[in-house]
């Protein structure tokens, strides 16, 4: 299975952590020269391609700020090149770990994936990750398959550490150019049910804001309205149900930019529920009450993560051409805590005492 076509950078969502790989200084007598050819030059086996789409990705930084493509480098500029991939270690090693497989041909596998569940290797998970029992599962079935065969086993695209819900991986090459090729386009169907502080207004509408990396706090994202950083992010939400201090909502992604949809209802004021990047794990909307505070720490117990699910994935089979769709369940932690606030909200017309 060759795999000399590169996949387009957006196919595959960053990793939420960042490593320093590369420092540079520049000289003083340094000629201006374009960003990505002076790094071809000086970090081994770096490809224009690659270093183009690290770039666009806000990876390199030049005396502490993205950049474009076409900068060219003064004296004394000071680069840094960021990984999403550890240094310590990218080799994905196979481990026996179930897996909860709701679909599979020769070209492709859907799978569910748990809340807790890191998808990919990286700092700290370098065992026990989806990805990790992929590879186990995908060796018994074709031994000699590695990461140069079939790269990062089948991955096109992932979910946070503690979002539950569905991933799409490929089997074969061909299947990963097609499938990566879908969510490149934005013509996968992606619907998500989050519980968010607040009640949005209007009830439903799409956010259009880029998403990209928070330009002081690297490891988080931040949405800009303006455009001026980040990349073109599109969410469709529509408000479900409401309980007076959250409401359940339907989320459906045009984009699939990483942390998008927790980036944009932050963005519109509504945090996800239980969100501690983001600022949902704590009280955005009630009141000072003692039993209301309560009542919410028993749901942050009942619910200990961002509340947000991929209900449902939608895409061309790479080979049959057909139609696939896949619909799940909400989980017990997030339905158990929707529930919670259903029927507290019933028990509380008024005010929340």
């Amino acid at each position: 299975m060759p795999t000399n076509e590169i996949i387009p950078n957006d196919a595959i969502e960053s990793n939420d952590e960042l490593y320093e790989r590369f420092t540079f200084s520049v000289d003083k007598g340094q000629e201006p020269f374009r960003i990505d050819k002076f790094l071809m030059g000086r970090i081994e086996g770096a490809t224009r391609n690659k270093l183009q789409a690290a770039i666009n990705a806000g990876m390199v930084l030049v005396n502490g700020a993205e950049v474009k493509q076409n900068y060219k480098i003064k004296p004394y500029d000071q680069i840094i090149v960021y990984s999403d991939m550890s240094p310590e270690s990218t080799e994905v090693l196979p481990e026996p770990i179930d897996l909860n497989i709701l679909y599979e041909d020769a070209d492709l596998m859907v799978l569910y994936k748990p809340a807790g569940m890191v998808v990919h290797p990286g700092s700290g998970n370098y065992t026990g990750t989806l990805i990790n029992g992929v590879a186990y599962y995908l060796r018994q079935q074709h031994p000699d398959i590695d990461e140069s065969t079939l790269p990062r086993f089948g991955l096109v695209h992932r979910i946070d550490k503690n979002t539950s819900g569905l991933l799409v991986l490929a089997k074969t090459d061909k299947a990963v150019r097609h499938l990566a090729k879908q969510f490149f386009d934005h013509t996968v169907q992606r619907e998500y049910r989050a519980l968010v502080w607040g009640v949005p207004e209007p009830p439903q509408g799409t956010i259009n804001a880029h998403v990209g990396r928070n330009l002081r706090y690297r490891k988080t994202f931040d949405a800009f309205p303006d455009g001026d950083h980040g990349k073109e992010a599109i969410t469709h939400f529509e408000v479900i149900e409401s309980f007076n201090y959250v409401s359940l909502v339907k989320c459906v992604l045009e984009t699939g930019r990483t942390h998008q949809i927790r980036v944009h209802m932050k963005h519109k004021g509504h945090p996800l529920f239980n969100d501690d990047t983001y600022g949902g794990d704590r009280i955005v909307k009630g009141t000072i009450y003692a039993k209301y505070k309560q009542f919410v720490d028993n749901c942050f117990a009942l619910c200990p993560r961002q509340a947000l699910h991929a209900k449902t994935l939608g895409f061309v089979h790479p080979t049959t051409g057909e139609q696939m769709f896949f619909d799940t369940e909400l989980p017990p932690d997030l339905a158990g805590v929707i529930e919670k606030w259903r029927t507290y909200t019933k028990g509380h017309t008024g005010s929340f005492e």
